[in-house]
């Protein structure tokens, strides 16, 4: 009777790894989130003490940290970009 540390025939055949998925928690999209929460919070009490300045600074805010994202995204800090398919394009996302 042979054990399994004598067995030498034995193979592992495992499946590729899968890429690095992030599911979108990155730098870029956190501050993005956060940056509309706040605004939108200054754009709600605005509208309970009804005034039009604080009103307008929340949608400041909330366009700021939209571009902010974006900035961040192309620095490197949001998701990657799909990789390239080899005849050209990129791979399109799976259908649900």
């Amino acid at each position: 009777m042979t054990t399994m540390a004598e067995n030498t025939n034995e193979y592992a055949y495992l499946p590729p790894a899968a890429p690095h998925h992030n599911e979108g928690k990155t730098v870029a999209s956190w501050t993005a989130m956060a940056g509309v929460t706040v605004g939108a919070l200054v754009a709600a009490l605005a509208v309970v003490f009804a005034s039009v300045v604080l009103f307008v600074i929340g949608f400041v805010v909330i366009a700021v940290s939209l571009v902010a994202g974006l900035v961040l995204r192309r620095m490197g800090f949001g998701q990657p970009d799909p990789e390239p398919v080899p005849g050209g394009g990129r791979r399109q996302r799976p259908e649900r």
